[in-house]
């Protein structure tokens, strides 16, 4: 099958992770693929060497004015990339659109439904809307998004988790973690950046009350790649974080090859997102065998049942990231345990050939 699968970026984002991936799985099984996507700041190509396998199409995409809003930027996202795209969708079988900005652009198609969001913005709202009700078929990663797609939309979406690069985050090289130790020290790491989604706020609470317990543990912040201005909220969170006397190392967007060690020479994974769709870093967190602490969400529960410990706000996350640091933890091995059995079980190629069978039904 000729298939398009549609993004709105090069960077290293959660969406952006899974197009690339899934475009790669598929291609193993023998489709032809080719990734469509927006090249901001510049952009050529991916974060990561792709597949040659797979097709690359990155359309330039020229920074906007000063004066330009995220809701002008977002409708000329999906202008840019609708004007490239058009004149190849009637060449697919399937165009299958990633996030809103792509389903926006790719007219007729399939759409991933990663997780549903409310915004403010009205270009944003009215994108979100119109992503939601004009594709024709949907997926999303995990039951529980489906089951609010359903509720608020009345739409039945297949339900194809995420696979994750178990290997990848499993066998890291032990001088590299051992850089990252000496580097950083004992650490909590999260991954996503500073902004409310993430629930940056929350965990910074959290960390301050868990030096209280550990002063030795610094709290380590990695990626932050994304299309919307959250300049107002880190400065919030900067202003927070000298008025609890704390000092996290934020290292921004992370190079491929270095996250893995990174994320395996932590001591806890921290994943107090306040929506989510499936939790990839958090996924890539149980392959490398790292306790992991996240949001008490009906979501989370579903993806990572007992190989997580689950906290609904900044004290109870406090205590559960002091309990997951604890070498005396009695539950500690077991969950480790579970947890690289459950990462082992997500693989991409599944997620491929359960996107296959869609296709070929759609088709």
């Amino acid at each position: 099958m000729k298939v398009a699968l549609l993004s709105y970026s090069t960077k290293p984002r959660g969406g952006v992770v899974h197009t690339l991936a899934l475009a790669e799985a598929l291609a193993r099984t023998g489709q032809d693929v080719t990734v469509w996507t927006l090249g901001r700041d510049g952009d050529h190509g991916f974060y990561r060497r792709v597949d040659p396998a797979v097709r690359t199409r990155v359309v330039p995409f020229a920074p906007g004015g000063a004066e330009e809003t995220v809701g002008e930027r977002v409708l000329r996202s999906i202008d840019t990339l609708r004007d490239a795209f058009a004149p190849h969708a009637r060449g697919y079988d399937i165009v299958h659109a990633q996030d809103c900005i792509s389903a926006g652009a790719a007219g007729r198609c399939v759409r991933t439904v990663h997780h549903i969001d409310h915004f403010t913005t009205p270009e944003l709202a009215a994108c979100h809307e119109r992503a939601l009700v004009e594709p024709y078929a949907h997926v999303c990663v995990s039951r529980s998004v489906a089951d609010e797609l359903r509720a608020g939309w009345g739409i039945e979406a297949a339900v194809i988790p995420n696979g994750v690069a178990y290997e990848r985050f499993a066998t890291t090289d032990p001088a590299a973690r051992a850089r990252r130790r000496a580097q950083h020290g004992r650490y909590i790491l999260t991954v996503g950046g500073i902004e409310p989604r993430k629930g940056s706020l929350d965990l910074l609470e959290a960390y301050a009350l868990l030096l209280e317990h550990d002063p030795s543990l610094r709290l380590v912040v990695a990626g932050g790649e994304t299309l919307f201005d959250y300049r107002d909220y880190r400065a919030r969170w900067e202003r927070r974080a000298r008025a609890l006397d704390v000092a996290p190392t934020v290292l921004g967007p992370v190079p491929e090859d270095d996250l893995p060690p990174l994320v395996a020479a932590a001591e806890a994974f921290a994943f107090p997102s306040l929506k989510e769709g499936f939790g990839l870093a958090a996924m890539e967190a149980l392959a490398a065998g790292v306790p992991l602490v996240v949001r008490d969400l009906p979501v989370l529960r579903e993806v990572f049942g007992d190989a997580a410990r689950f906290a609904a706000d900044p004290a109870a996350l406090a205590r559960e990231l002091a309990a997951a640091v604890d070498p005396e933890d009695q539950d500690r091995a077991g969950r480790r345990l579970a947890g690289r059995r459950l990462a082992a079980r997500h693989t991409w190629r599944a997620a491929a050939l359960s996107h296959l069978a869609l296709y070929e039904k759609l088709a």
